[in-house]
């Protein structure tokens, strides 16, 4: 892998690595850009150097990028070999993974709680991004050196990450485990709900609440006045959430949702994107024949545009209460089947209803969620 230098530079006394905003890229379907400034050398991944690597994803083609621990690599590797010979290398080579001291400056988060990569005060650079920024070093003939990796745009962006709920404040993480970006977002997201849940964990939590979005959050303080202490997003992915919390060992899990959300999980489906699956309708109407709805009734519920208006039908015709316990009992079954031996219960709700439903374990684990 090569990447370039820019034809500016300044000749400075120090080897800080910096990461300014530059050569715009479309990533995971946004625009980004990350360059290393060293002694005022500029390497970066712009339109020269990009890799020129796609990946189909969905209906698109989507680029491959570098790390910020590659660029981070890279930049590090061109100080030392502008402190070594006193020029700047036109481009420089590293190789990605499969008495140095390296730290964060501007930009770069902090983390401040227990469960991360790096432990609590150090800079959110991953070990693999340290090993690559030390390798390069080495490479350039170069021991004792301190780096400081910064990213001026770090602590705007921040705030579109995780960063803030996983406990690293004051910018972004410098990440990598293979030195190449690949776009695919689902899995990245993925890693993030699952960080999360380690997170939760170190702080000796035994017991989790899990919503998947924000009205999920909402619902559990402001309706339900549970404490958010030990509480995670799981997003669309509530079954790769159960399968991680059950393997880090806790004890409880506790997942609060709307009804639209949790009824695909009462169906089977535990990836409950809407480009993934649906079965709202499918699942209702079936619970609602379970339940003696005869066929007028069956066809509204079939077409209802949402859950809040077959709950409307529902009620209408007398059946909410049956047929929204017959749907508890299909989530339960198929929450504990994919929990294993993990207690898990479920409380599904509308913003116009209120709750809706609960599984046989949920007031109990409510209880233990209470705000004190």
């Amino acid at each position: 892998m090569r990447i370039r230098r820019s034809l500016t530079s300044t000749v400075s006394a120090n080897a800080r690595a910096r990461f300014p905003v530059a050569g715009r890229q479309k990533l995971l379907g946004g625009e980004s850009g990350i360059a290393g400034v060293l002694c005022g050398g500029r390497y970066f991944c712009g339109e020269k150097t990009m890799l020129k690597h796609y990946i189909p994803v969905g209906k698109e083609r989507l680029r491959c990028g570098y790390t910020t621990g590659t660029c981070a690599a890279a930049a590090a590797r061109g100080a030392a070999e502008r402190l070594r010979t006193g020029h700047w290398p036109e481009a420089v080579e590293l190789t990605t993974p499969a008495g140095i001291t390296i730290d964060g400056g501007e930009g770069v988060g902090r983390v401040t709680r227990p469960g991360l990569d790096q432990p609590v005060g150090a800079a959110a650079i991953n070990s693999v991004p340290r090993r690559m920024i030390a390798e390069q070093l080495r490479s350039a003939g170069m021991t004792g050196a301190s780096v400081v990796i910064s990213i001026p745009a770090g602590a705007a962006l921040a705030g579109k990450t995780f960063n803030p709920r996983l406990g690293i404040e004051g910018g972004i993480s410098v990440l990598g485990t293979s030195g190449i970006v690949r776009p695919m977002s689902e899995a990245a997201l993925v890693d993030s709900i699952r960080l999360e849940l380690e997170t939760v964990r170190a702080r000796g939590a035994k017991h989790v609440l899990v919503t998947p979005g924000n009205y999920g959050e909402d619902f559990s303080r402001d309706v339900l006045g549970l404490n958010l202490d030990n509480w995670a997003l799981c997003s669309n992915y509530a079954g790769e959430s159960i399968d991680h919390a059950a393997m880090l060992g806790f004890e409880s899990y506790l997942l609060v949702g709307h009804l639209g959300k949790l009824v695909k999980l009462a169906g089977g489906a535990m990836n409950t994107h809407s480009k993934t699956a649906d079965g709202r309708r499918e699942t209702l109407t079936a619970h609602a024949a379970l339940c003696g709805a005869e066929g007028p009734l069956l066809r509204e519920l079939f077409g209802s545009a949402t859950t809040d208006r077959a709950v409307e039908l529902l009620d209408g015709a007398g059946l909410r209460e049956p047929v929204l316990s017959s749907v508890a009992a299909a989530l339960e079954e198929r929450l504990r089947c994919r929990a294993g031996g993990m207690r898990i219960a479920a409380v599904f709700f509308s913003n116009v209803y209120g709750v809706l439903g609960k599984t046989t374990d949920a007031d109990e684990l409510l209880a233990r969620h209470r705000a004190r």
